[in-house]
């Protein structure tokens, strides 16, 4: 399998756990997330809603997301959030 081929079934495995694990989640509470890129082990999001300036968004993205996207898709080693 090529580069481009790993990148892209790596990127798929990401959203998919985004929109089955994650954002469901945020949706309880009003909030969401956009999947921006993945690139070098690093999977980069965008809150949305109310998650936006909420002072828990970075235990979530950390202890919540990233976690999750670690523990289920091999090759993530952090998530960053971007404005």
């Amino acid at each position: 399998m090529g580069r481009r081929s790993l990148k892209n079934t790596t990127e798929n495995e990401i959203k998919k756990v985004l929109e089955t694990e994650i954002k469901p989640l945020l949706a309880m509470h009003l909030g969401s997330l956009e999947y921006v890129g993945f690139k070098d082990g690093v999977v980069k999001i965008r809150f949305q809603g109310t998650c936006v300036g909420c002072p828990l968004s970075e235990l979530t993205l950390k202890a919540g997301i990233e976690e999750t996207l670690k523990s289920h898709v091999h090759g993530v080693e952090r998530v960053e959030a971007v404005t």
